[in-house]
């Protein structure tokens, strides 16, 4: 009686001072999906099903130890593409229903209640039904059977609504038509940022903070070419901190002809949220030799949203998908996301082929990286191979590289009114890149490097600020550690949920391997660990499902 009375004591103050108690099941759960010939219903098994299984999915929820959740999704080749890929969303969507309900609550909830919808958001669900259900609906009608980019983007839609119904457990029949404002939502999320803006949504309810920094990047070759590192520190909203990696092995063609080949990328390992069907981040190890990522870059130059539009136009995150299926090198992958350009979700992504690189090569092959900036209207890529080679790295943040897209993008003027701050040399995260690249000898030291913030010590984390420096100014950003009475230049720079959220490494020993090494949650190397429970902004910033203090360590994802 004693240990049941101070057990809800214990519970009573943990509700009180508003902790969650979290329920994390390390245990790894499968479910298959297969197809009911007298129902004519596809069904759910718990457990791996010996035959008839066209999809299965195993979950383990390693939240408390690792900060993270992790995903297997497979496909059986020898049914359908659109059976496999439909069956596909019905086993992520059931078996991930918690976390996706909590990961919407923090991150979607809200954002347009379509009981009273808002003129913004009248006018987004009418851009998706143009674009979604209109375009790109008829463009796979007409072509989905011909052409493989239509039909993959087919396949994505088609697993998008499997997901909607494996979440709600009403399985039905697979369709690429899609409901505007259900789980297309996570899709679209990075899309958001350039649609709120050409659709006119008030500048107060915007979802990005001018200035906003969006993830640090770095792909580093050791001396002599004996390895190569690609990494990347996803920056973000501390909402959006439930993550998962996921694997997905599917049996997709190239078309659904009978015989038609595997697509090249029919493996892919990724760091991703509930409810995403993409990464999102982005980071991708792609069976096809690839490993793609990106940094957002943004677009400041209203003129150019007049390129955003429903027609002739494919959303960013499904053009990233279908080339990661489609692409066989550097400069396929750029040529096949380039078409139908939304517009929206502008990033400068980096495209390394680990098939062109073999440790200690006098002379780096040509398409090694490739590098592509996206703004509304205009995409420019190139083999930047030749750079690498000379300064043995690259280092991407949120300025644009390529002169023309750098112009376009009305960063110039933002350079004009703010400084340096806006450009890509002499930014904070550029200085300290080209500073402390040279430390990088291993995956350890690769890893402090894009953990590293010491924004009170290092000269080159000063501000024009009170107090004269700022935790955005850090390649692994912690804003939540700026001071709320401060003063700051932009909001960027000042105190918000916000800041690297993870980093992801990965090297040609680990490709090898199909793995990458995580860490979850904002940097503690250098600071204290972020809790919910001690941050100021905690009751206003969703987090349901998260752990209350991120201090984890390094993971090697190992499937």
């Amino acid at each position: 009686m004693a240990l049941a009375k101070m057990f809800y004591i214990f519970l009573a103050i943990f509700i009180a001072c508003g902790l969650q108690l979290i329920v994390a099941d390390d245990k790894i759960h499968t479910v298959s999906v297969a197809f009911d010939e007298e129902t004519a219903r596809y069904t759910f098994h718990d457990g791996y099903l010996q035959s008839g299984r066209i999809a299965e999915a195993e979950f383990q929820d390693l939240r408390l130890t690792y900060g993270l959740t992790f995903l297997t999704v497979s496909t059986n080749e020898s049914y359908p593409d659109h059976v496999q890929a439909y069956a596909a969303g019905l086993a992520e969507g059931y078996i991930t229903r918690e976390i996706t309900r909590q990961h919407w609550n923090n991150t979607i909830a809200g954002y347009c209640d379509m009981d009273s919808p808002s003129d913004y958001c009248k006018r987004l669900h009418n851009y998706l039904e143009l674009n979604v259900n209109g375009f790109v609906n008829q463009a796979i009608i007409a072509h989905g059977g011909t052409d493989p980019y239509w039909h993959q983007v087919e396949l994505f839609l088609t697993q998008v609504n499997g997901f909607q119904d494996g979440h709600e457990n009403t399985p039905t029949v697979p369709t690429f038509l899609v409901r505007p404002f259900g789980a297309l939502m996570f899709q679209i999320s990075g899309d958001l940022e350039d649609l709120e803006v050409a659709l006119n949504k008030t500048e107060s309810e915007r979802k990005r903070i001018f200035g906003s920094g969006s993830c640090s990047a770095l792909i580093k070759l050791l001396p002599g070419n004996k390895e190569l590192f690609v990494s990347q520190d996803t920056w973000n909203g501390y909402n959006s901190m439930l993550r998962i990696m996921k694997r997905y092995l599917f049996g997709y063609h190239m078309l659904a002809a009978p015989g038609s080949p595997l697509i090249p990328g029919n493996e892919m390992l990724f760091s991703s949220y509930p409810g995403y069907l993409f990464s999102g981040d982005d980071f991708y190890i792609v069976g096809s030799g690839l490993v793609v990522q990106e940094t957002t870059i943004g677009n400041s130059n209203p003129d150019l949203n007049k390129y955003i539009q429903p027609e002739n136009t494919v959303l960013e995150g499904i053009r990233n998908q279908v080339a990661n299926r489609l692409a066989t090198d550097g400069a396929s992958w750029a040529r096949i996301f380039q078409d139908y350009n939304s517009g929206t979700y502008n990033n400068e992504w980096m495209i390394v082929d680990y098939n062109k690189f073999t440790p200690g090569q006098a002379e780096l092959s040509k398409g090694l990286l490739t590098v592509l900036e996206q703004l509304p209207g205009m995409i420019v890529w190139d083999d930047v191979t030749p750079i690498l080679a000379k300064q043995t790295y690259w280092a991407s943040y949120n300025s644009p590289y390529f002169p023309k897209i750098f112009n376009a993008s009305g960063t110039q003027a933002l350079v004009d009114k703010y400084g340096d701050w806006f450009t890509y040399d002499n930014t904070p995260r550029a200085k300290i890149f080209r500073r402390d690249h040279v430390k990088v000898t291993d995956i350890k030291s690769m890893q402090k490097l894009m953990r590293y913030n010491d924004f009170q010590n290092d000269p080159l984390s000063k501000c024009n600020c009170t107090p004269p420096y700022s935790a955005e100014n850090a390649i692994s950003a912690r804003s939540d550690l700026n001071p709320a009475n401060g003063t700051y230049p932009f909001s960027a720079l000042g105190h918000r949920s916000h800041g690297g959220t993870d980093c992801k490494i990965t090297s040609l020993a680990l490709y090898k391997q199909f793995m990458m090494e995580v860490v979850s949650g904002p940097t503690h190397d250098d600071q204290k660990p972020f809790s919910w429970s001690t941050a100021d902004f905690a009751d206003s910033v969703p987090h349901e499902g998260h752990p209350d203090t991120f201090d984890f360590g390094p993971v090697q994802t190992n499937w």
